[in-house]
Parts: C-alpha cells; sequence; structure tokens
C-alpha cells in the first residue's frame, strides 16, 4: 500500500510540474499574441498619417491653384478694361484735319484780315483733305 501512496503522490507531482508548463506556453502565447496586435495596430496608425498627410497635401495644392486661378481671373478683370481696342482714324477723318490746319494757317498768311483768312483757308482745306482721304480710303478697300 505504501507504493500505492508513492505513485500516487509522484503523479500528482508529474502532473502539478505539467500544469505548471503549459501555464507558462499559454501566458508566452497571449504575450506572442498581444505584441503582434500592437504591431497591426501601430501599422493601421501609421497608414492613417501617410493618408491624412497626402490629403493635406493635395488639399495644399488645390488651394493654390484656386489662388493661381483667381489670380488670373482678377488680371484678366483688370486687364480687359484697361485696354479697350483704340478706333483708328480713317484716311477722310485725317485729310480733314490736316487740311483744315494747313489751309488755315495759309490764309492767315496770305490775307490781310488774319482772322478771316484763317477761317475760310481752313474750310476750304479740310474740304480739300477730306475730298483726298476719302480717295486714299477707297483705295485701301479695293
Amino acid at each position: 500500500m505504501k507504493y500505492v501512496y508513492v505513485m500516487l503522490a509522484s503523479l500528482m507531482i508529474v502532473s502539478c510540474k505539467k500544469a505548471e508548463t503549459a501555464g507558462v506556453v499559454e501566458d508566452s502565447q497571449a504575450r506572442i499574441d498581444s505584441m503582434k496586435m500592437e504591431m497591426v495596430k501601430q501599422k493601421t496608425i501609421d497608414s492613417m498619417k501617410i493618408e491624412m498627410a497626402k490629403q493635406e497635401a493635395s488639399q495644399a495644392v488645390k488651394e493654390k491653384e484656386k489662388e493661381v486661378i483667381v489670380v488670373k481671373e482678377n488680371a484678366q478683370q483688370a486687364a480687359a478694361p484697361a485696354a479697350p481696342a483704340k478706333k483708328k482714324w480713317s484716311s477722310t477723318a485725317k485729310g480733314a484735319v490736316i487740311g483744315a490746319g494747313v489751309g488755315a494757317a495759309t490764309g492767315a498768311i496770305i490775307s490781310k484780315k488774319k482772322g478771316q483768312g484763317a477761317i475760310i483757308g481752313g474750310l476750304a482745306g479740310a474740304g480739300v483733305g477730306a475730298g483726298t482721304g476719302a480717295i486714299i480710303d477707297g483705295k485701301k478697300k479695293e
């Protein structure tokens, strides 16, 4: 009977050691699993940070593009009213003005009554200059 007690005691000791090593293995596996979970969490956080940085960069680029577009629109709006196309004088108008000036000067020089001669010469010169300019305009249209 002593042998049975010794056997039971040794069986209990051996089974306790297995339980201890099983607990240790389970604890180490739990630690490894928790470390793996932490690594996955960290990778997720890192990838989210990268995506956020990309989004912020693209928003900054879009804002700069909007600013450039606004500046261009403002420049176009400011330039458009400032640069209206000037009408060129026709040859008829140029001829009339030049003829009036030359005729007035000639009339004032030739006439004894300077004012009256300037007026008559200016009218005659304007008529002759307008006629000459009209001829030039006609040739340009052909």
